[in-house]
């Protein structure tokens, strides 16, 4: 599912759904059950009514001797084959049928169930109707004989869903609404234990997520968290990636600058420092030179502290500030300080470029005092376009850049093996080059220009991302 929310909506929905049918399921199913115990117990009761008219009519009077009246009695429980007790009036048995001796000894503890039908003259008899649990008691609170029920004990039937409880179950507990309620509290468990290994389902990624952010808090930049699904928390986690891959690239620049520059300032202070030191000992000749040489030196150290901040301010700014910029008079403006030569292509667009002009006078400058530096005085400027992007091209003849180094040369602080200390300095150009084409949604390279020499190019998109 793609959201977070309607996953956990229709959980919850078909949670209820599920307890709402089995809980009607289960009232039906117990008034049905119910009912049909209700209507067995009736016909039972007019059965045993009519076997109780009949061997009433068929009996001794109850002033007969008991002995007369067990004779008969057994031999009528022998003929219809129906496990039987009578007793006299007074609560004594008179007889009790084979029959029902042997289910009463067979059944261990658990006891037929006896209904009692009362005879006019004052008898009782006592038939065997079905299996019930434990002992009872006769209303007048004395024990009956093992396996006897007064006439009013419960039926002792069971809800088909609770046999396997019912060794554990109290009897008023095995039926009628105790049962149902005990069904629907067993129902309500059931749902509930079920409903956990869902909701640990859902919340499994946001607590990944959780620790994954933890972890990242604590140090470790490299870390990342899996993205699953494409519900929020996908998104959540992925915008997350991003987020502190942005950071680790970011941070591990802030580092490499750092101990590039580190290095870089190292070279100029150890001569200003030797220069302070011999200057007072020198002879006024030297001594000038010697100025020269520090002037020099804290231009350069100004040159590179200032490339570092805008390396810095530029990693640090998510976006620009764009405005209206004329490329070709930018262009030719920084051209005319290197007496570099411009040539706009046909159709050049004239309408200003929306961009950072002070970025975009930085990156040409930079490739133009780069050529001046490397390629001797012959630097050409070309303005050109495709139907998507400007090309700013800034062509030399010097003596090229081997293509294995072509990627190379845009990183902080690398120059070509013996441009070390060439003409000055510090590495950081190209670098600036690129980083100001990324931020306008562009890209920086080198390419071998023909006949020799080497073509620095910034590709900028004509509509600006974000525009």
């Amino acid at each position: 599912m793609k959201t977070l929310a309607l996953r956990i909506y229709l959980t919850v929905v078909a949670v209820l759904l599920i307890f709402a049918l089995i809980t009607g399921w289960l009232a039906q199913h117990n008034l049905e059950h119910e009912r049909t115990v209700v209507q067995s117990q009736s016909a039972w009761t007019e059965r045993a009514a009519a076997w109780g008219e009949l061997l009433e009519n068929s009996l001794p009077p109850v002033t007969a001797p008991e002995a007369l009246q067990a004779q008969v009695f057994l031999d009528w429980a022998d003929r219809l084959r129906l496990p039987m007790a009578l007793e006299s009036p007074e609560g004594e048995r008179i007889a009790t049928s084979s029959l029902l001796q042997e289910r009463l000894r067979l059944a261990g503890e658990h006891r037929p169930v006896l209904h009692r039908a009362q005879l006019s003259d004052g008898r009782s008899l006592w038939m065997a109707k079905r299996l019930t649990r434990g002992p009872r008691q006769h209303p007048g609170g004395a024990s009956l004989p093992a396996g006897l029920s007064p006439p009013d004990a419960p039926p002792g039937s069971i809800q088909p869903w609770l046999e396997p409880l019912s060794p554990m179950l109290p009897p008023w507990l095995a039926h009628g609404a105790p049962a149902l309620i005990l069904s629907l509290i067993l129902l309500f468990v059931a749902v509930a234990v079920s409903a956990w290994p869902v909701a640990h389902h859902l919340t499994r990624r946001l607590q990944a997520l959780r620790r994954g952010v933890e972890m990242f808090g604590a140090g470790e930049l490299h870390h990342r968290v899996a993205v699953e699904g494409r519900d929020e928390v996908a998104t959540l986690a992925r915008s997350f990636n991003e987020a502190a891959q942005r950071i680790e690239d970011l941070v591990t620049s802030n580092r490499s600058l750092l101990a590039n520059a580190s290095h870089e300032l190292r070279s100029p202070l150890a001569r200003l420092k030797m220069a302070v030191s011999i200057m007072a000992d020198l002879p006024p000749e030297r001594a000038a030179q010697i100025k020269d040489e520090i002037h020099q030196d804290i231009r350069e150290l100004d040159a590179l502290v200032e490339e570092v901040l805008l390396a810095s301010r530029i990693d640090a700014r998510q976006t620009i500030d764009r405005g209206p910029v004329d490329l070709v008079g930018l262009m030719v403006e920084e051209a005319s300080r290197v007496g570099a030569e411009v040539d706009v292509a046909e159709g050049f667009p004239t309408q200003p470029y929306l961009g950072d002009e002070r970025l975009l006078r930085r990156a040409a400058r930079n490739l133009l005092e780069n050529a001046r530096r490397y390629g001797g005085a012959d630097v050409q400027v070309e303005l050109s376009h495709d139907p998507a992007y400007i090309f700013l091209r800034v062509n030399d003849r010097g003596p090229g850049v081997p293509p294995d180094q072509r990627e190379r040369i845009f990183e902080p602080f690398y120059r070509l093996p013996g441009h070390a200390e060439h003409a000055g300095g510090v590495g950081l150009g190209l670098s600036l080059v690129r980083q100001i084409a990324a931020k306008h949604g562009g890209q920086a390279r080198c390419e071998a220009r023909e006949g020799g020499g080497s073509c620095f190019v910034i590709q900028l998109p004509k509509t600006p991302p974000g525009v």
